[in-house]
């Protein structure tokens, strides 16, 4: 219906891609909702261990037939020290006496699971599409990914990230706008420098390639995934549109916080795990702003508020939880997700044929 190069390659007739978004949002049933409806679902199992992956995996193939991603980080291994857990912990024990927990987190064996051990789990499992995010991978690893099958994304925030993943091989890369919820993918330069909205980035990005270009980044309808193809991309990446569909794994709370937000509802933060991110302000993240630069890096602020996190969302409370969410939430929509597809293709269609 929307046929480019990008589509073409992945075998999709919808050029909307749903994000993946990691903590259990992309549930098997949103992924395969979206690839059956002709769009590219998106499974998010950059924290999850090498048996969870192959488990979500197999449930998004009981589903569907066609395309879907797999989308995991790119992480060195942390190593904080012990002055610097201990600091992370002071700060959140009043946070922690509130939700009923004991005053300190216990200190886990490892912060994240292995990131090599993910990727070696991804080769085998082979997933029609594999995307990355926090970093670039090398080439021979991204080779061993096409003999595998696999059409291989990278996601970027300037064009210098992207023309790293251009370099090592991958076949499309994910421009990631400012406008985005959820967690930055800046892995090289400055973070602040590195936050370019959308509509400046991607012409830019566009005119720097080879490889198509996928948009993210605010995009909520028809009308931003239209703008987006003008713009020279051949697909959209929505997340934050999709976190109200009913297939979405997040709490009623957050979906409630999301269809409440405003345009300025949102802000970029560290205090929830360690790595900028955007979501919807709240509490936690005022109380905690003037230590934005002290906290730990993620993983290790993020496994440090793991119980918080989900402390809170048991008690539904929002004050407490990290409600990811783009600069477009208000726009968001309670709609099945193939049903949301279905809209945001005939959006689509109306956007284009209005700008002739």
């Amino acid at each position: 219906m929307f046929p480019n190069a990008l589509t073409a390659a992945v075998g999709i007739e919808s050029p909307v891609v749903q994000a993946p978004m990691a903590g259990g949002a992309t549930t098997p049933e949103l992924v395969a909702a979206v690839s059956n409806a002709g769009g590219l679902g998106s499974y998010a199992a950059a924290t999850l261990s090498p048996a969870a992956m192959a488990e979500g995996m197999a449930r998004v193939r009981g589903l569907t037939d066609r395309p879907f991603g797999v989308n995991l980080f790119v992480l060195d291994t942390p190593n904080p020290t012990r002055t610097e857990l201990a600091a992370a912990q002071a700060r959140l024990a009043p946070y922690r006496a509130a939700l009923g927990l004991e005053p300190e987190a216990a200190v886990p064996e490892r912060f994240c699971e292995s990131n090599r051990a993910q990727i070696e789990a991804l080769i085998e499992l082979a997933p029609p599409v594999a995307s990355f995010t926090f970093g670039v991978l090398d080439a021979a690893t991204v080779a061993r990914l096409h003999d595998a099958g696999s059409f291989v994304v990278g996601t970027a925030t300037t064009v210098a990230e992207a023309l790293a993943w251009e370099a090592c091989g991958a076949d499309a890369v994910c421009m990631q706008g400012a406008e985005a919820g959820g967690h930055r993918g800046t892995f090289l330069g400055d973070f602040e420098q590195s936050s370019i909205g959308l509509m400046a980035l991607l012409p830019q990005a566009v005119a720097a390639l080879d490889v198509p270009v996928i948009a993210a980044g605010g995009i909520m309808d028809g009308r931003g995934i239209a703008a987006s193809l003008l713009l020279g991309a051949q697909a959209a990446q929505l997340g934050t549109a999709f976190l109200c569909c009913p297939e979405s794994g997040i709490h009623a709370a957050w979906k409630a916080a999301i269809l409440e937000a405003g345009d300025d509802s949102t802000r970029l933060t560290r205090v929830f795990s360690g790595r900028h991110a955007r979501g919807i302000v709240n509490a936690f993240m005022d109380e905690l702003r003037d230590d934005e630069a002290a906290v730990p890096a993620y993983p290790v602020q993020n496994a440090l508020t793991g119980e918080l996190r989900r402390a809170a969302t048991a008690q539904g409370r929002t004050d407490f939880m990290s409600l990811w969410a783009g600069q477009g939430a208000g726009l968001a929509r309670e709609l099945p997700a193939a049903e949301l597809v279905g809209v945001l293709e005939e959006e689509l269609r109306v956007a284009l044929a209005g700008a002739g």
